[in-house]
């Protein structure tokens, strides 16, 4: 994805808790970038949280990867922390991003907009050609976690109800769709929201 930065002039002022989900190679990480740029706020990403415990427990994140497919333990702890930061800024009147698979649905009814990103396979493949974690190796993330979600909390990552921006990333560079995204959260008028899905919270 080219052209990854917001336009110079383009700063939204609003109070918005926002999530970004998707798979590996959607372009989370950049539209999340851009987001926080664009509304001068802080972010946090899944992924930048699975590093930290890697780094915690002393693991490579291909150890870390296999043995969450052995134990929920490592699983929850990640989810825990995305739950924590989902309640602190869920209960403040400002902006801020929080980017995992699953944080639309950990922040349920206390995120203002939630955006999915996605694109075709081989697309994501190629985005994410060159990282440390090697495309078979998100692969099976990606199947370990869809089954743990199911699993553990009843989550049917497939369903896509709960989101209020669903965006191919594979039609749109990362301007236009850091665009789309801006103009959502731009033009959204609380008075005038006639109500998201309803997303209960679930024990972690």
């Amino acid at each position: 994805m080219s052209g990854t930065s917001p336009e110079p002039d383009r700063r939204i002022d609003r109070n918005l808790f926002i999530t970004v989900s998707g798979p590996p190679g959607c372009g989370a990480t950049t539209l999340v970038e851009g987001i926080a740029e664009a509304l001068d706020c802080g972010y946090v990403s899944g992924g930048e949280l699975f590093r930290e415990i890697a780094a915690e427990r002393d693991m490579s994140l291909s150890q870390l990867i296999a043995e969450t497919g052995e134990s929920e333990e490592i699983d929850r702890a990640l989810d825990q922390r995305l739950r924590r930061i989902a309640e602190k800024w869920g209960a403040v009147n400002k902006a801020f991003v929080l980017e995992s698979r699953l944080a639309g649905w950990i922040a349920g009814n206390r995120a203002d907009i939630r955006i999915w990103l996605d694109a075709p396979d081989e697309v994501r493949a190629d985005r994410t050609a060159e990282r440390e974690e090697m495309t078979s190796e998100m692969q099976v993330r990606e199947v370990i976690e869809e089954q743990r979600y199911k699993s553990y909390y009843g989550v049917d990552l497939s369903d896509r109800s709960i989101y209020d921006l669903v965006i191919n990333t594979g039609r749109w560079d990362a301007a236009a769709t850091l665009d789309l995204a801006l103009t959502g959260i731009e033009r959204y008028d609380v008075d005038a929201d006639e109500g998201a899905f309803d997303t209960p919270d679930f024990d972690i």
